[in-house]
């Protein structure tokens, strides 16, 4: 697994909804997440916008670190951790920027970074109204 999961991985959300037109490769990763075969970021946006869909790359870095007694555990770790954060910003999908992997005292220290990505229907990322108070807010379509 430590050879699948690399600079310009795509990891979707379980449960994700696509046009029948759309068929996506893929394996389960950890709890609720799949790992896209075969298609980087890039793959993915043009397969995503062929299907009349839209494909979103947020800009914010999102960072985390682990410690293991082996290199895939310390990988698996750091990329859980992120997949937790991102589950609370309502992403359904991010792309794997970078993995460094070093040896500190035996233990295995991995860095991960990603950027968050959705892929939906509409080309808008906001939901312009509150469906209670009216008010513009951020959020899903």
């Amino acid at each position: 697994m430590a050879d699948k999961v690399k600079t310009g991985t795509v990891l979707i959300e379980e449960g994700v909804t696509f046009p029948d037109s759309f068929r996506l490769q893929s394996e389960p990763y950890s709890n609720g997440w799949r790992l896209v075969k075969d298609l980087d970021g890039y793959g993915l946006d043009r397969r995503v916008s062929e299907a009349g869909w839209s494909s979103f790359y947020m800009a914010g870095e999102m960072k985390a670190s682990a410690f293991a007694l082996d290199g895939e555990k310390s990988l698996r770790r750091a990329v859980n951790q992120i997949l937790a954060n991102l589950k609370s910003e309502r992403f359904n999908s991010l792309e794997i920027t970078h993995v460094t992997r070093k040896c500190f005292l035996g233990l295995s220290h991995t860095t991960v970074s990603a950027h968050p990505r959705h892929i939906q229907k509409s080309i808008f990322l906001l939901d312009w109204k509150n469906k209670t108070t009216g008010i513009p807010r951020a959020g899903f379509l």
